[in-house]
């Protein structure tokens, strides 16, 4: 006869801890009993309705008609850490208790400390704004080629509803990442998205060079095996002189957000890269914006990079008129 009590204790237990566990071992769990084997498929339901675990503020869920993976499994962060920030190995993902999305704002200290503008609500951004740049284009980030946009910082008086914050909320749009047969998962719009929308950051680990160069060579190899599908973006930023170019490394293959599932066209695609530096940050953060009006099922996109084409590189599958079918890659 079932013991009701010791089935309520094993669901509560299950609540606790099978959250915390990558897929291998969740399937092990539930292997145990038939109560855990209800338990673990209730976590994998919840996993599959939410790829940003309630961070963001809405759900982006994973849809599947091509095989039976329900979800893809990383860590997810709303915006980009450093390496010693980033450095955990799990997060509860699939529990059965619902909760506000976490904060996104302030964002942990990227740089030196500053002491920001003192601008009244509205006036953020303006000529006047300590926080303004004048090399910035923030007019239309939209437009063609990589564009930057200066925003407030954590020592400004202003806070987060400020305008001049429009890429420091997380996501507002509603997306879904969706299978597909040779691409894999990809990132698709769930409502209509205007030009020059942000949509999202590309959030991930900040890495060194020499760091992102070791990672890379081993991604590579994986990846020509099919045993992983990196995320890792080299981004370089022109400083004003002309003279120096900036490197900034962003890895989302392990730790990183809804853009992780972003896939590459040669044809730019429909979102268009921004660098956005905040007051205060010696790093910039890569935001992507719609490069036009974007309707609701559509596919996201955007171009990975100018680099040549290697001869073994990975397969791009974008169909653009100009696609060399190999993915750009980065020289390591």
């Amino acid at each position: 006869m079932r013991n009701p009590t010791a089935a309520g204790a094993v669901s509560e237990l299950a609540e606790l801890v099978l959250p915390w566990l990558p897929p291998p071992d969740l399937a092990v769990a539930a292997s145990a009993s038939r109560a855990m084997r209800a338990a673990a498929s209730a976590v994998t339901a919840r996993r599959a309705a939410d790829s940003a675990r309630g961070l963001e503020a809405f759900p982006a869920p994973f849809v599947n008609p091509i095989d039976s993976q329900p979800y893809s499994y990383f860590i997810y962060t709303p915006f980009s850490l450093i390496p010693s920030a980033a450095s955990f190995h799990a997060q509860p993902w699939g529990c059965a208790w619902s909760r506000a999305p976490g904060p996104t704002w302030p964002r942990p200290d990227l740089g030196l400390p500053f002491a920001g503008c003192s601008c009244a609500r509205g006036v953020c951004g303006g000529a006047g704004c300590a926080c303004a740049d004048a090399e910035a284009v923030a007019a239309d980030p939209s437009g063609a080629g990589m564009r930057s946009l200066s925003e407030c910082g954590d020592g400004c008086a202003c806070g987060p509803s400020c305008e001049n914050r429009r890429t420091q909320r997380g996501v507002t749009v509603r997306l879904r990442v969706e299978r597909q047969l040779k691409k894999g998962w990809a990132l698709h719009a769930a409502e209509a998205i205007h030009r020059g929308q942000f949509v999202c950051e590309y959030a991930g680990e900040f890495l060194t060079t020499e760091e992102a160069r070791r990672r890379h060579r081993l991604y590579d190899e994986l990846a020509l095996v099919g045993k992983l599908s990196p995320a890792l973006l080299v981004i370089r930023e022109h400083l004003p002189s002309g003279r120096v170019c900036m490197r900034v490394n962003i890895d989302a293959t392990k730790v990183g957000n809804v853009a992780r599932f972003i896939n590459h066209s040669c044809d730019g695609g429909n979102l268009r890269p921004v660098l956005v530096r905040s007051s205060g940050s010696l790093l910039p953060r890569l935001c992507l914006f719609a490069a036009r009006d974007i309707v609701d099922g559509e596919e996201l996109a955007f171009s990975y990079g100018d680099a040549r084409p290697s001869p073994k590189g990975l397969p791009c599958f974008c169909g653009s008129l100009c696609c060399p079918g190999v993915l750009p890659a980065e020289e390591t």
